[in-house]
């Protein structure tokens, strides 16, 4: 006798989330940090037609900031990509190049018409010239077909010439000193460094150092002595507590600290150099046998 047939039961599979295709949020954030950097440059070019120059200097430096983050943010996250070091090299020329030269010139050099406009049109074809060499690098490998060389190891804390952010401070500085004068009550130092002829070597000045082979601390794997920690510590506690109180005092300083600094770096560089090279021992050729009589 036959068993009648079961029921069937059927079964619902567990719905499954729809996956959707792109990137973590985390690997975007260093992209939008870059993207806040930009919309600081060009914030700052839009109050200096405005001629409201605290606004417009201080963004700049805002952007330096955020210049300085996203790229440890990019290695911290583990979000490097090619497409994130050329957006960076196109944020870099127009918040440290295009637009510190459009601000002085608004500032200053428009005085001087046509040769006022030449040391910023200068200032920012060095700018890109130097982020152009620092793409360049990026893609060298060990045996490079095309571009520069690769560093050599003792040259891998220094960078080649003053570095975007650098520039920017070097260029801005006789607005930053400017402004301390005024506040000071100081107008004659103040239209001293206002005056196009000093604000155009300024320009030039820094233009060059932009484009030059000069050796600069990169700072990133940059080792303090033990004797030095506690200085080194109570003078940044000094800096921040002046960068409070006189926010455009303590950028001026922080310029010329910067240039005072160069000497050193040089001579850190040829110090390596030297040791470098004084570890390579030459190695004598030996002469090459004859070959056995037939």
């Amino acid at each position: 006798m036959q068993r009648p047939p079961r029921p069937r039961r059927f079964r619902f599979a567990a719905r499954q989330r729809p996956r959707f295709q792109g990137q973590s949020f985390n690997r975007l954030i260093p992209n939008i940090m870059t993207l806040l950097g930009l919309c600081a440059g060009l914030m700052a070019m839009r109050f200096a037609l405005e001629a409201r120059w605290e606004p417009a200097a201080g963004l700049i430096i805002l952007a330096g900031a955020i210049d300085g983050l996203d790229g440890r943010l990019a290695r911290l996250l583990k979000a490097t990509s090619r497409f994130g070091a050329e957006f960076d090299s196109l944020a870099d020329f127009l918040s440290f190049g295009v637009a510190p030269a459009m601000i002085l010139y608004l500032w200053t050099m428009h005085d001087y018409r046509g040769l006022g406009f030449v040391p910023c049109v200068m200032f920012a074809v060095c700018m890109s010239l130097r982020l152009a060499r620092f793409n360049a690098t990026l893609d060298a490998g060990p045996v490079p077909l095309t571009g520069p060389a690769p560093k050599p190891a003792y040259a891998q804390s220094f960078f080649t010439g003053v570095p975007a952010p650098a520039g920017a401070l070097l260029g801005m500085f006789p607005i930053f000193a400017s402004l301390a004068f005024s506040g000071w009550g100081w107008d004659g130092l103040a239209g001293a460094v206002r005056h196009p002829l000093f604000v155009g070597g300024v320009l030039i000045g820094t233009a060059l150092m932009l484009v030059s082979t000069f050796p600069t601390w990169s700072f990133k794997n940059f080792k303090v002595r033990r004797e030095y920690i506690l200085p080194l510590l109570l003078s940044v506690g000094a800096y921040a507590a002046l960068l409070v109180s006189e926010p455009w005092a303590a950028l001026a300083a922080a310029g010329l600290i910067y240039v005072s600094m160069l000497p050193f770096s040089l001579r850190s560089y040829i110090r390596l150099k030297r040791e470098a090279e004084a570890m390579i021992e030459p190695v004598a050729a030996t002469p090459a046998e004859p070959p056995p009589a037939a």
